[in-house]
């Protein structure tokens, strides 16, 4: 694929030059293929790049095939870039409170947008190095740039930009291709020159009338930062509420926060139509359960959906089984053809960073040690956090309350808010709670969810308690320091705790303490 279509790379400046240059570096040549591969890797996204660095480092034969830009989404178009952009936003809503903290009148001053994104693109270009092609080669891998797609069940051909091809024996192969922004069909949207997250980080003016369709993670995220660099944010959700995946209550703090800053959200939208103006700007029109809306907006971020990228690998040619949602895999990550796998994107309904990560530590294991408890490991046995990086942060990990409710799992559910918690309080963060779910009888954690400004943070000291089977009451028992937000976790393990004090047992410890009072 040529530069110019390659849209991460635009503009076409010293930052991305660099990015280019680790990531899909002009004039590199594909190596001469060996005999034949132990595994050949397909896409080197998170979980591709793990897939190859691993099964590398244990002294198999490895190729590594991508199609654009190595470190797919995250490194490109996802995780990366937008933390950046949220980083200088919050630095920006942070000069803004400066009244909470009786410093005197808010900072005023003009966000130079084209610089936030030269500085979202400079540490972009900077991170790339860790999944450059030549870094992947000097750990033993064989790094193919082209399009890749299988002929048999041994056989993947390579076809390169330039047009010449190549064909790599397998023993084993990984599919890790990903996925892809989709649109709804909004009847006009193919009018407009819409943006998704693949288009969104090559902006260089700040839209000042941002409109966003989708507001899940992506989109709420997007809605805050820009709001918070100036843009007038309208946010159009179908549900009822954002965040509708969540807790009600923590979609309902964040929605507050929203408020507080200015993003005005259509909720319950439908009958959406969108059109483009004489002006050039973009028209939407529709009905919420307020009534009929008419905005105009400068941009337009569709964060809603997205799409595996199945197309043109030759599934149907070695009978791996896919359909909408991607590639279909058992519990130990093999696809309908034993010796294909599958990681990442293109299969789970994680759809993040670190869980692509371990399961591609799964099909390493899998794949090449077949036999043995080695080659046992289960996608199911994973315990997977996730957090969304709004201000304040939403993170999970396991059950809901729905879930529990759903499985007929019976659940006692124990909650602190950091209204009550002295750190918080100090910090002027006092919006957010901590709730945890446990088997009821016992304090076996089965879910989590935090509200607060690091709650993605916060969330592996539970994530670890759930893996290690370290229950509720073990970890009041763990001192944290003082005053600290985590010591909001410990506060539940002590609510668990004060659970077990029945009315036999006070009578019990009365006695013993008249007892010992006595001698």
């Amino acid at each position: 694929m040529e530069r110019e279509t390659i849209t991460p790379l635009q503009p076409y400046d010293a930052y991305n030059r660099r990015l280019e240059q680790n990531v899909r570096p002009p004039g590199w040549i594909n190596p001469t293929s060996r005999a034949g591969y132990h595994l050949v890797v397909i896409g080197a996204g998170t979980a591709g790049l793990v897939t190859a660095a691993a099964a590398a480092g244990l002294g198999a034969r490895v190729a590594l095939v991508e199609r654009q830009l190595m470190g797919g989404d995250c490194l490109n178009v996802g995780c990366v870039p937008s933390k950046a952009i949220i980083a200088s936003a919050r630095a920006i809503a942070s000069a803004r409170t400066t009244l909470s903290f009786h410093l005197g009148a808010p900072f005023v001053f003009e966000v130079d947008f084209a610089s936030v994104m030269k500085r979202m693109r400079n540490h972009r270009a900077e991170i790339s190095l860790n999944d450059s092609a030549s870094r992947f080669a000097e750990k033993g891998v064989d790094v193919y740039l082209g399009s890749a797609r299988f002929l048999d069940s041994s056989t993947v051909e390579i076809q390169s930009s330039s047009g010449n091809a190549r064909r790599l024996k397998f023993r084993k192969a990984v599919i890790a291709t990903g996925a892809r922004a989709s649109a709804p069909p909004i009847p006009g949207l193919d009018s407009v020159p819409y943006l998704t997250n693949e288009s969104l980080f090559s902006l260089t003016e700040r839209p000042e009338r941002f409109g966003i369709i989708g507001a899940g993670p992506i989109g709420c995220e997007m809605a805050q930062a820009f709001a918070s660099l100036g843009s007038k944010v309208v946010l159009f959700e179908m549900a009822d509420r954002i965040l509708v995946n969540e807790d009600i209550d923590a979609s309902a703090i964040v929605q507050r926060a929203f408020d507080r800053d200015g993003i005005t959200t259509i909720r319950g939208s439908r009958d959406q139509k969108i059109i483009r103006t004489d002006d050039g700007s973009i028209q939407i029109v529709g009905n919420s359960g307020e009534g009929s809306y008419d905005v105009r907006v400068d941009q337009l971020l569709v964060a809603v959906g997205r799409a595996p990228n199945v197309e043109s690998l030759g599934l149907e040619q070695v009978g791996v089984d896919f359909d909408h949602s991607g590639v279909k895999v058992n519990d130990r990550m093999q696809t309908t053809n034993r010796r294909i796998f599958a990681a990442g994107d293109i299969c789970s309904k994680f759809k993040f960073t670190h869980a692509a990560d371990f399961q591609a530590r799964i099909v390493v294991q899998n794949a090449l040690f077949a036999v043995g408890p080695i080659g046992r490991k289960r996608v199911s046995d994973l315990i997977v956090p996730w957090a969304t990086y709004t201000s304040p942060e939403v993170a999970h990990v396991g059950m809901y309350e729905k879930d529990a409710t759903g499985q007929g799992i019976a659940i006692d559910s124990y909650v602190q808010h950091f209204s009550d918690v002295d750190r918080a309080i100090l910090d002027g963060k006092t919006e957010g709670f901590v709730r945890v779910h446990v088997r009821r009888g016992s304090d076996k954690i089965v879910g989590a969810t935090i509200v607060a400004e690091n709650a993605g943070d916060l969330i592996s000291e539970i994530t670890l308690a759930m893996k290690n089977r370290i229950g509720l009451s073990a970890i009041g028992a763990v001192i944290h320091p003082y005053p600290t937000h985590a010591d909001a976790i410990r506060r539940l393990g002590d609510q668990y705790n004060r659970t077990r004090l029945t009315p036999r047992n006070q009578k019990l410890l009365g006695w013993i303490l008249r007892c010992n009072v006595g001698r």
